[in-house]
């Protein structure tokens, strides 16, 4: 091997320092790679595991977001349709009550109307009492004969009966 330029001797020690420099290295120098390569991958399983549970984590938050997000639009959508009614039902009692108190104002409108009829047919009849009353002292001041008498009776009773029916 001396063509080659290499002394076997030399060769066969740089051979057996090799072969006990890859045995100290894989006893000393392998097992702790290993050891933490295996450290390390199992690190990023577990972040990978973890990823992927705060991903189902956050896809189930976020559909109970949804949900609620919904469930508060239907009450929202019910508080106003019940404030609606409300305020329906608001009005209808502002109309009735209205209804009623011009009901009330007619009806004493009407009462206070009847009454001041009542009083405007008795002093009509007063009026005639009184007129009555004139054309009978002015009849007996005269002398009437039977007959004219008699018709003069009639008339009043005749007015008299127009006044009572109105």
């Amino acid at each position: 091997m001396e063509a080659l330029g290499l002394d076997l001797a030399t060769f066969v020690a740089q051979l057996v320092s090799f072969l006990i420099l890859l045995g100290l290295l894989v006893y000393f120098g392998y097992k702790p790679i290993r050891r933490i390569l295996d450290e390390r991958s199992n690190k990023i399983r577990e972040s990978m595991e973890q990823a992927e549970a705060t991903k189902e984590e956050y896809a189930r938050a976020e559909k109970e977001v949804k949900a609620m997000i919904g469930k508060a639009r239907e009450e929202g959508q019910s508080v106003i349709t019940q404030a609606s009614q409300l305020g329906d039902r608001l009005k209808e009692e502002a109309r009735q009550e209205a209804r009623k108190e011009a009901q009330a104002i007619i009806d004493r409108t009407r009462e206070e109307l009847e009454g001041e009829r009542d009083r405007g047919i008795e002093d009509l009849r007063r009026e005639f009492v009184d007129i009555s009353i004139l054309a009978a002292e002015k009849v007996i001041n005269e002398t009437l004969d039977k007959e004219r008498h008699r018709r003069l009776i009639e008339e009043a009773l005749k007015e008299s009966a127009t006044f009572r029916e109105n």
